[in-house]
């Protein structure tokens, strides 16, 4: 449909032109949802280094990280992994603090964009904590983790031929399409929120007198929504985090 009347002289952003951005660089690819995995990748390595400090009573950085240890550790790994799962609490809190700050410079001036809005973050993540768990399984339980993932107890012999191949599916090849999919998918339809309404209120505000009196409704809607994508972003990292844990814990302790 045509604009008209008031509207006519709006002009908004294609969705092509909201999630690909040009290289910063002629001489090799690298643009900006590359700086954001590569700050997302520095921040969440220093953040530890820096609190790495054998204080008696934890101050500052310390004190936050050992916060999100615990957070982590408490509500993720012990309720997921349980007996051993601290083996693996380094690799799930750089999962979630990666995922993280990854989508929360959705929110940050000049960068505007979650990194795992576009795909090729999401998936070499899924990828790592795929290969991950499959590692974790053979080292445990060596070939027969494979049968113990796709044989289900209790299921009689001639329906285990039904089974056991939508097992192998569902457990090695849907779940990484899941992991990076569900990330993707969130963060994007978030990113274009945002920027639905951040173009509207700047379009309405320099429009004339009227527009610009109606542009009060889609500011304070991109306030909200704003607020609501912090967490959002922090969310996506959780979730990300505990299905991550739960395959882990799967691999370690078999139900089958």
């Amino acid at each position: 449909m045509e604009p008209y009347g008031l509207f006519a002289d709006l002009e908004f952003p294609s969705i092509d032109e909201l999630v690909k951005w040009p290289s910063i660089s002629e001489a090799f690819f690298f643009n900006k949802v590359a700086l954001i995995f590569l700050v997302a990748t520095a921040a969440t390595a220093l953040f530890f280094v820096a609190a790495n400090k054998k204080k008696l009573v934890p101050t500052g950085v310390q004190n936050l990280a050992e916060s999100a240890v615990n957070f982590v550790n408490e509500g993720i790994v012990q309720q997921t992994i349980g007996q051993g799962g601290e083996k693996y609490l380094p690799f799930i809190i750089s999962i979630f603090f990666f995922v993280f700050i990854g989508n929360i410079f959705e929110i940050i001036p000049v960068f505007a964009m979650p990194a795992n809005a576009r795909m090729a973050g999401p998936i070499p993540l899924a990828l790592i904590t795929w290969a991950f768990f499959i590692c974790v399984g053979f080292r445990h339980h060596g070939p027969r983790y494979i049968l113990n993932e796709i044989k289900p107890g209790g299921v009689p012999l001639p329906l285990l031929f039904l089974m056991m191949p939508i097992e192998f599916i569902s457990v090695f090849l849907i779940r990484p399409f899941s992991l990076s999919v569900r990330l993707f998918a969130n963060m994007l339809a978030g990113h274009i929120l945002l920027v639905s309404f951040a173009v509207l209120t700047i379009a309405l505000w320099g429009s004339g007198i009227l527009l610009r009196v109606s542009f009060v409704l889609p500011f304070s809607l991109l306030v909200l929504f704003t607020a609501f994508e912090i967490l959002v972003a922090a969310l996506q990292a959780y979730v990300f985090a505990i299905l991550a844990s739960v395959y882990i814990g799967g691999a370690l302790h078999p139900s089958h």
